[in-house]
């Protein structure tokens, strides 16, 4: 079992949108595959129309209830989700009476190894215990950049903070989000990357209403966009750079 984070410090970025879409096509590779949304939004248990039980998170932590109670089915073969829960606006307090702290989420995850070839997470924007615990448990943390300098000095904070607390920057990788080539700093950025984006996957994936739709459909992209899409493409082509990372 490998996994997979999609986050970013700075929210709307994408990160969601990339979460959906890298979760659906991981499931259509024949990947069994399960999304698990760490956002007290819950944006990505909206789409895949996911709800999860309040308070049961709670009980999974304390230890009287299994996991795998929290896991939902969705119309897509291979694909499940543990929806957001309301309280995960606790989740930091609640993960830190767990030891060791940091290796909660990692402890979490294990029991699914019997059952899932692939975890996806989609974050919260914040640098946080959860996000350490992310950090800690991810094989790969994928983070959206748009091309604007806001978004760029974001992802070098995030960056800054890998090195500071020890976490393994190999596993940190960007790439561009909601990039409208009609800007002109947007071509700037990528025609010319700057430093941070060094290692950044080759996948850029556009500002486009058809992303903006998946709140429409409540679905990903594939489920209704033209098989040409260029923001579909680009999906495909980011997990296709993700697959070969975690060595899927």
């Amino acid at each position: 079992m490998q996994t997979l984070a999609l986050y970013n410090l700075k929210g709307g970025v994408g990160k969601t949108a990339a979460a959906v879409n890298l979760a659906y096509l991981a499931a259509a590779s024949g990947f069994s595959t399960l999304l698990w949304d760490l956002d007290a939004q819950g944006a990505a248990s909206w789409y895949y129309d996911a709800k999860s039980e309040d308070g049961r998170t709670k009980k999974v932590l304390e230890g009287s209830t299994p996991i795998g109670r929290l896991v939902k089915p969705t119309r897509y073969d291979n694909l499940a989700v543990i929806p957001a829960d309301f309280s995960y606006r606790y989740l930091d307090i609640m993960l830190k009476k767990v030891e060791p702290p940091r290796q909660a989420l990692k402890r979490l995850l294990k029991p699914f190894g019997e059952q899932y070839s692939l975890i996806v997470l989609d974050c919260a924007p914040s640098l946080s215990h959860l996000a350490d615990n992310v950090f800690a448990a991810a094989d790969l943390v994928l983070v959206p950049v748009v091309p604007t300098f806001l978004s760029l000095r974001a992802f070098e904070q995030v960056q800054d903070y890998f090195k500071q607390e020890g976490f393994d920057a190999t596993r940190l990788r960007p790439f561009y989000s909601m990039a409208d080539r009609r800007r002109s700093l947007h071509r700037e950025l990528l025609e010319h990357p700057p430093k941070a984006m060094a290692r950044a996957l080759r996948a850029v994936v556009p500002y486009a209403s058809m992303v903006e739709r998946m709140g429409e459909h409540r679905a990903p992209l594939a489920a209704y966009a033209p098989s040409d899409d260029p923001a579909l493409l680009a999906y495909a082509e980011l997990w296709l750079e993700a697959q070969k990372l975690l060595k899927l």
